[in-house]
């Protein structure tokens, strides 16, 4: 047994060029195929901790579009529109309302973050209910503001290494030359919270003028209540749109299902040329050996050695080119990540991408499997040639 696997590996050497590009073939149509499946994986995890990490079911933001209501939050939309904070006391009267969390997001560009400036992110957030619901933060450094009142800050990860600040530094609001103390730094989370500076919501209204208004409520409804019978209530509030942060998690896997039936498409095209290429380069074999397997033949072995023979080669070539597709998909996963993103509209934190050894198994399962069946016209192909007409081949 051990035998034949030698002369199926000689046989491929002799003709080297075609072999390699017949697996370089292979590899390709397999990293196309791992990275995808590592994509359906990665991004609904992705996507899914975003929501998760919010620590609340549903967002009412001022009326506008729900899309931009989402993405005020999932992403930190600078679009910003007002409500009025009673609104806020009037949710809290539900029943069904376990707490919420009156939030005040804006956005100001700093000259002195990078060489051409950028948006600084301040969250006024309520100290008494928003550490609640991100149960998930840990201090690198420090602890949340107490008074509601206070020219405090919390800053995250990134936030505090672009600034350089730790517990204790003051920073400057650009524009309002506003000082706020650094009283605490978030560990790195993953999410968008690491960017954000959180400053109590008042000190947020004072400063930017703002009295009596929010640009979102989180809402944390209790377990036992159904969310939907919460969410038609609030449609009946004055100048405000209710955003169930579920069905914007459906929403955009929805639409990016149908880009992924699109690549997909695109993966199983390429899976397909690459088993042409299969058929081809084990055909041409098997042609350019006519007489050799002729002379095999008539020495004694029979067509299920020869099958067995050149069906070996197959998956050979099969083999190599998934073990290289592998290696191509976890060497060139951070590239796939970023061209990922640069295509979609949305994209949480976090990787797009996570390729694991069942998903890798299930690749390579897949390119060998239909491999093999690609091998087995010219497996049979050679299982039946004929010793005699080799023979005359060679005379003529």
């Amino acid at each position: 047994m051990i035998r034949i696997w030698q002369i199926a590996y000689k046989n491929l050497l002799r003709k080297k060029v075609r072999s390699i590009l017949t697996i370089t073939g292979i590899a390709m149509s397999a990293w196309v195929l791992v990275s995808l499946l590592g994509f359906n994986k990665g991004y609904e995890n992705a996507l899914n901790r975003d929501i998760d990490s919010m620590g609340y079911q549903v967002l009412v933001a001022a009326k506008g579009c729900p899309y931009e209501a989402a993405t005020l939050m999932l992403k930190g939309g600078t679009g910003l529109r007002y409500m009025d904070e009673s609104i806020a006391r009037d949710i809290q009267r539900y029943s069904e309302v376990k707490v919420i969390t009156p939030m005040v997001m804006q956005a100001v560009f700093d000259p002195n973050k990078g060489e051409s400036g950028g948006i600084s992110a301040y969250l006024g957030v309520d100290p008494k209910t928003f550490p609640g619901m991100k149960g998930y933060f840990q201090f690198q450094q420090g602890k949340w503001f107490t008074d509601p009142n206070a020219a405090e800050a919390v800053m995250g990860y990134e936030a505090a290494e672009l600034e350089q600040r730790e517990v204790g530094d003051k920073i400057l609001i650009p524009e309002k030359n506003v000082e706020l103390a650094v009283v605490g730094v978030l560990k790195r989370t993953g999410t968008q919270d690491d960017g954000t500076i959180f400053v109590p919501f008042r000190t947020v209204q004072r400063v930017f003028g703002v009295a009596g208004k929010l640009t979102a409520i989180g809402v944390q409804v209790d377990k036992n209540a159904r969310i939907a019978d919460v969410e038609q209530k609030m449609y009946d509030l004055p100048d405000v749109q209710v955003v169930s942060l579920a069905q914007v998690k459906q929403t955009i896997i929805s639409l990016v299902a149908t880009a992924r039936v699109m690549v997909f498409s695109i993966a199983v095209i390429a899976v397909l040329i690459a088993m042409v290429g299969v058929v081809n380069t084990i055909l041409m074999s098997v042609f350019e050996r006519f007489q050799e397997i002729g002379i095999l033949k008539s020495m004694g072995a029979l067509p299920g050695d020869v099958f067995r023979l050149i069906w070996i080669e197959t998956f050979i070539l099969c083999l190599l080119g998934g073990i290289a597709g592998n290696a191509l998909a976890l060497g060139l996963v951070r590239v796939t990540d970023i061209l990922i993103r640069r295509l979609l509209p949305y994209s949480p934190t976090g990787s797009l991408v996570m390729i694991d050894l069942p998903l890798a198994s299930i690749a390579m399962a897949a390119i060998i499997g239909v491999g093999l069946l690609s091998g087995l016209y010219p497996a049979w192909k050679a299982a039946r040639i004929r010793p005699i007409e080799s023979i005359r081949s060679q005379e003529a």
